[in-house]
């Protein structure tokens, strides 16, 4: 992988030069914000632009939310919103997604007196990926009966107690909790460690399933050494070579990635919140947005489903373009940005990427693409248009603005692919307004 090995001795080459010269700033503690005293990750400077790479204004300074405890609200600080505008739009899908009506409007749905799932309506199943975005919007909202339900039927019917995927989750189910596959898709359990760390730095922890940190720091055990085991089937969930997360870990699944799935700022919290292997996961994130850099088109910021670990689109002739899964790096990148604000490289991504959607209409550009910008389909999509406006949150002003005002106005998803759709567009609502936060175990 020479591209990327550049990228990253390039990293370690700043890296160096800053810690020798530069000085750290003093957290500021914020209510409800557990700050680490670890070191702040390097600033990484931006690889030079090359002759075919789109000019990208001025980088905008990053907040870092996580050494400040500062979420920047954009519906009020470029549209003008009030407090309790937003809160009110927030609640409103919260309420129509989680609490609506059964058929048209709800994704969530209660079990019993104790348990509950989130339904890809769309496909009929129940996914790690829905599950895990449930409990991630529950505990940034303070829902803390829906986590729990939530957490306790993925326990419940995802977790796998043996065989060669114990300890790992089946990515999906139908509805009564039957396994409807025994390989886990690895975003899920990302998702489910970064929501469980937040549970117990915003609740503390209870005891058995709902000692949310212990619950985390085995699934992060699992991910990182389940090679140990050597049974021949499952993997390590992040390659340990590379660094990176699997697509699958399993077989040939196990050698390529999604750069969706790429999660630097999570692995940031999770080298600080983690129990052990604390210094792999600060490798990883660095990794991860070294990736970033080699997998996004220089032109138009577009970056496949899936990518080999060197950042080149995987074999996959379904998934070598930016399709549905793809949309979410816009968000991965962009929040990476405005919570440690390492890579300048980020900011001008996520104003080349808006650049390239505004040229193909605010309000019309398709969902899927080629990642030299050749349209795949004709649909626009609200949970891209949730993703883009996250994308505002390192992008300039004049650039991320008309991204902001979109969601805004953009109506709750109900009918038949609420689900996604839906997931995505209350994440975004609660990133662009200020109001997704971290919550650390213990500081």
């Amino acid at each position: 992988m020479p591209m990327l090995r550049c990228i990253l001795l390039s990293m370690a080459i700043v890296s160096l030069l800053l810690s020798a010269c530069g000085t750290g700033t003093t957290p500021v503690p914020t209510a409800g914000v557990s700050l680490s005293t670890a070191t702040p990750p390097p600033t990484v400077e931006p690889p030079a632009a090359t002759a075919t790479e789109t000019r990208i204004a001025p980088v905008p300074t990053s907040v870092k939310s996580q050494q400040t405890g500062r979420f920047r609200n954009l519906f009020a600080e470029y549209l003008g919103h009030s407090e309790a505008e937003v809160k009110e739009k927030i609640d409103a899908a919260w309420d129509q997604l989680f609490y609506g009506n059964d058929y048209i409007e709800r994704v969530y749905y209660p079990v019993g007196k104790d348990m509950a799932y989130i339904e890809d309506i769309g496909n009929g199943d129940v996914r790690t990926e829905g599950m895990s975005y449930g409990m991630t919007i529950s505990v940034e909202l303070n829902q803390q009966e829906e986590f729990n339900r939530l957490w306790k039927w993925a326990v419940t019917h995802m977790y796998q107690t043996d065989g060669p995927y114990k300890g790992y989750f089946a990515w999906h189910c139908d509805t009564e909790g039957n396994p409807l596959a025994a390989d886990p898709a690895s975003d899920g359990e990302e998702w489910f460690v970064t929501a469980l760390l937040f549970a117990s730095g915003r609740w503390g922890d209870g005891a058995g399933i709902f000692n949310y940190r212990d619950q985390a720091q085995k699934i992060l055990d699992t991910m990182l050494h389940k090679n140990d085991e050597d049974n021949g089937i499952a993997t390590n969930m992040f390659d340990p070579t590379a660094k990176e997360v699997v697509f699958v870990p399993s077989g040939r699944n196990s050698t390529f990635t999604d750069p969706s799935y790429q999660l630097p700022a999570y692995y940031e919290l999770w080298s600080r919140a983690a129990q052990q292997d604390n210094a792999f996961w600060t490798d990883a994130a660095q990794t991860s947005r070294a990736f970033f850099h080699a997998a996004a088109n220089p032109q138009t910021g577009l970056m496949p489903d899936y990518a080999n670990f060197d950042g080149t689109p995987a074999d996959s002739a379904d998934h070598k373009d930016f399709r549905f899964d793809a949309w979410r790096t816009l968000s991965n990148v962009a929040v990476d940005y405005a919570w440690f604000g390492v890579d300048p490289w980020q900011a001008q991504q996520s104003d080349r990427v808006l650049k390239f959607l505004l040229s193909r209409g605010l309000d019309s550009y398709p969902n899927q693409y080629t990642l030299d910008g050749q349209p795949l389909s004709a649909d626009h999509s609200t949970g891209l248009v949730a993703m883009a406006a996250v994308a505002a949150l390192a992008a300039g002003e004049e650039t991320g603005k008309p991204f902001v005002q979109a969601l805004w106005n953009a109506k709750i998803p109900s009918g038949q692919w609420r689900y996604y759709d839906g997931m995505l567009y209350l994440l975004g609502l609660l990133h662009v307004s200020g109001e997704f936060q971290i919550y650390l175990p213990g500081g």
